[in-house]
């Protein structure tokens, strides 16, 4: 009796712990190789900020005020980020959340072994793969990811398991306990060369875990005013953090910051089932990396969210919580972890579709990994004839999706995992149906070329069909009386372009214009001296185009004029920079002087040279021999000069000036130097009108630096405003053609432009001089637009394309006007017109080229130089 109810305990016992092993068994898998993106991240570092137990909807939503609580975050989602919500799964507890978050799966159902506190089964982390981590926080959480990395790269920092007291008077102690260790950090780090170096570091992670907002709502419900205080907490806390790291960083723009929750919370409380206020998280992210802000007119989402927090205007991004993790290792180069189930949110990344394509390849081929894995460990155990392989993923299909894939990303056809044929097929059909009815018709083969042109034009037209989508659900947002006031202006403008290729007073109508453009924006109230200085030399150069076109009225002494103009400029400049440097370099003060003495030279010559011809006494030999090697000179000198926005533009001022002085002969001497103070003001304006729509702009104008290396995450995306500064630079340039002549025609060209050089006639060699006379006003315009570029965080792929469109349709205009009777001068303008502006785009590719070897490149002569600051 005894052996049958032992062996009756026996039975049920193993039924009791059967339930554990056939149900609670870890689905995780080990073996897989690690897998990572193989082109440079966009950031060197992620900052990680989880709100435990944060409600997204208390965060989000506005106050009885009509205020938000989290006033840096709301921030954030308009002007510098992304968001959306992030939805978590079942059990929603903080280990689980924090799996999900920083290793990209799911609740391991073998943890409830362990009461749900740990996993029993070693897992990869973001934190594992990083190469330091430093974490600062509850016990309970950071000891979980400590525990199972590998090496010596993971500090913990944290309190004493008693602080987490929901009986505490104030528990947000445990958030500004986060904040000030942090403060500490930082501050130490400043004097502990191993740390700093550590901290300079490429793919490290700061994760602050910040405790307070759900042991306030255990203790006194989501609804409290201790619950609500502590998100203000939390989000001036941040607020704090960014700025300290950001400072410590010299606001590189190499960070990128994540904020997001673990889990929600019921009004009454507590969480761990699957009601939307426990499962429904907040998820912002922004800096290096990640897309700006866009704003859409209208939204499809099940909920009424968007309405009741008034963030309907900002596009809003809903993700998994597991999706978290391999954006972040995404982010900082760093391996995805290997357990991660999570897929890449591509459209939170701002980077190029090479990156997102190799990004999502190398997430596919992660989750590939653990399936194969799988695999082959169910095979080794199972009998052949009893083990049947996934009939939707064969190895055979595995093979040729891979294969594809890599091959469509060779071949820069990143959108072809999602192939589709109507469009492709659609096009071959109308392209034979012309090419047949031309073949009927026995029509010319330039029919063909005209005819079936348009075919492939408007395939790839609607290829972008998503990104013809987004544009005009922008142009939605803008309200209609204000979209029509922009239509009219913009065509407005374009008809005076055109109109200034025959009327050149219209370039001063236009400039007139642009004068009076501060008073109707708000740029007259908030930055009086910057419009005043743009109004100034609006007018002065608005009078250029009244005047006779040069060579009619040649005037030496206007020429001496503004030589000594930019000798006085170059003073004034030198000695603002000697006050506000607190030490100037011999070598720049020496090449600052011997830019001076080019353009003393360039007046003597010129002078002397005018002189003699007058005379009759012919062109020195000394004279052409300066002249030839000031030219030489004019572009290596700039390469020597500090590579600060402000030194570097001045310097190209000062070589293509003493240039252009000796290729001067009255009053067109004075038209570079105008121009380009108009130039400096306009980065100016810019920045300004940029800061004035709230987009932060990293550094001022005069702690600007060109860069070889372009770094295109930190390019943001386009407004409407961006328009008018491609109009802005279109209108410059077609000033620098017209403002002192009609270069469309031969009758423009002046001889005694290059007399300084040559005066022997050789067609070749002074068609060249006068060409690059033509060309230096372009360039000192395309060398502020680098600079208006690099301020604005504006694309250069995207100027192009607004300078395509508007030069498009003023080549339209000039195809109606191309003239086949009349004279010869009229014929040959009328087509000169229509080729100047068909070729501005690939001239403009051209100077863009210029312009940057100008302003980025530096030159040692030798030795390295001594560091200085600005």
């Amino acid at each position: 009796m005894l052996l049958f109810f032992i062996l009756g305990l026996f039975v049920h016992f193993v039924f009791f712990g059967s339930i554990f092993d056939i149900y609670f068994t870890s689905p995780l898998v080990h073996g897989m190789t690690p897998q990572f993106t193989p082109l440079p991240p966009p950031a060197k570092r992620l900052v990680l900020f989880v709100a435990d137990g944060l409600r997204a909807d208390t965060l989000y939503e506005l106050d009885e005020n009509g205020n938000s609580r989290a006033p840096f975050i709301r921030n954030i989602i308009m002007h510098e980020g992304s968001w959306g919500l992030s939805h978590t799964r079942v059990p929603t507890e903080s280990r689980p959340g924090h799996v999900a978050l920083i290793a990209g799966f799911y609740e391991d159902v073998s943890a409830v072994a362990k009461g749900w506190k740990e996993n029993p089964v070693e897992f990869d982390s973001l934190i594992n793969e990083s190469k330091y981590t430093w974490s600062w926080g509850s016990p309970d959480i950071l000891t979980m990811f400590a525990k199972g990395a590998y090496g010596d790269h993971v500090f913990t920092y944290t309190y004493d398991a008693d602080s987490e007291d929901f009986g505490a008077h104030d528990v947000t102690k445990l958030d500004t306990w986060v904040f000030d260790k942090v403060k500490e950090f930082f501050h130490a780090a400043r004097n502990n060369q191993s740390l700093f170096s550590k901290l300079n570091e490429e793919k490290i992670v700061f994760f602050l875990h910040l405790l307070g907002i759900d042991t306030n709502g255990h203790a006194h419900r989501p609804s409290s005013r201790e619950y609500k205080d502590n998100i203000k907490l939390v989000d001036a806390g941040m607020k704090e953090m960014v700025s300290i790291l950001e400072h410590f960083y010299g606001n590189d723009g190499k960070t990128a910051f994540i904020f997001t929750s673990d889990h929600g919370m019921t009004d009454w409380g507590s969480h761990g089932a699957g009601h939307p206020s426990e499962t429904l998280t907040p998820f912002v992210t922004w800096g290096a990396g990640i897309k700006y802000p866009q704003k859409v007119s209208a939204q499809k989402f099940d909920d009424a969210f968007l309405k009741e927090w008034r963030l309907e205007s900002w596009k809003r991004q809903d993700i998994h919580q597991a999706d978290i993790a391999p954006l972040m290792a995404s982010l900082i180069g760093v391996p995805f972890p290997l357990n991660s189930v999570g897929i890449l949110p591509v459209d939170y990344l701002n980077n190029t579709d090479l990156f997102k394509a190799e990004s999502m390849f190398t997430n596919a081929i992660q989750i590939l990994e653990q399936f194969k894995v799988k695999m082959t460990q169910k095979k080794e155990v199972t009998l052949p004839f009893l083990f049947i392989p996934f009939k939707l993923l064969p190895e055979s299909k595995q093979l040729n999706i891979v294969r594809k894939a890599r091959s469509y990303i060779k071949q820069r056809k990143y959108d072809e995992a999602k192939p589709s044929h109507l469009l492709s097929c659609s096009c071959i059909a109308i392209g034979v149906f012309v090419a047949f009815f031309l073949l009927l018709q026995d029509c010319p083969w330039t029919y063909y070329i005209y005819c079936l042109l348009p075919v492939p034009i408007w395939y790839a037209v609607l290829s972008e069909f998503q990104v013809i989508q987004d544009f005009v659900t922008l142009l939605l947002t803008v309200p209609p009386s204000y979209f029509v006031g922009y239509l009219l202006v913009f065509i407005l403008g374009i008809e005076i372009l055109v109109l200034s290729f025959f009327y050149r007073y219209m370039l001063t109508a236009g400039l007139l214009a642009f004068a009076g453009w501060p008073f109707i924006t708000q740029l007259w109230t908030r930055a009086k001296s910057i419009s005043l200085s743009w109004i100034f030399f609006s007018l002065l150069l608005a009078a250029f185009p009244l005047m006779p076109v040069v060579g009619r009225k040649p005037d030496i002494f206007l020429v001496m004029g503004a030589g000594l103009l930019v000798l006085l400029l170059s003073l004034c400049v030198l000695t603002s920079l000697i006050k506000r440097k607190d030490s100037f370099i011999n070598e720049e003060l020496l090449l600052h002087l011997f830019q001076m003495l080019s353009v003393v030279l360039s007046m003597c010559v010129t002078y002397s040279t005018h002189s003699s011809l007058r005379k009759k006494q012919g062109l020195p030999l000394l004279n052409q021999i300066i002249s030839w090697l000031i030219l030489a000179f004019s572009l290596v000198l700039p390469l020597l000069s500090p590579t600060s926005l402000f030194e570097r533009l001045f310097s190209i001022l000062l070589s293509l000036m003493s240039t252009y002085i000796l290729l001067s002969t009255g009053y067109e001497a004075l038209f570079p130097l105008v121009l380009s103070c108009l130039m400096f003001v306009w980065i100016q304006v810019e920045q300004e009108t940029l800061q004035q729509r709230g987009i932060s702009c990293k550094q001022k104008v005069t702690s600007v630096r060109f860069t070889c290396s372009t770094d295109i995450t930190q390019f943001r995306q386009l407004y409407l405003d961006d328009v008018r500064r491609a109009f802005f630079l279109v209108f410059f340039l077609v000033t620098a053609f017209f403002g002192t002549g009609n270069i469309a025609s031969v009758n423009s060209f002046d001889l005694a432009s290059v007399y300084c050089f040559l005066t022997v006639f050789s067609p070749f060699m002074m068609g060249a001089l006068m060409m690059w006379k033509i060309l230096i006003p372009f360039v000192l315009v395309m060398c502020a637009f680098e600079a208006v570029q690099l301020t604005t965080q504006l694309s250069s792929k995207s100027l192009f394309l607004m300078v395509l469109v508007i030069s498009d349709i003023m080549a339209l205009h000039f195809f109606f006007l191309v003239k086949d009777y009349g004279s010869w001068l009229d014929i040959g303008t009328s087509i000169s017109h229509y080729v100047i502006v068909m070729s501005m785009t690939i001239v403009l590719v051209f100077l863009n080229g210029l312009a940057h070897l100008l302003t980025t490149k530096k030159l040692r002569l030798c030795g390295k130089p001594k560091s200085h600051l600005i």
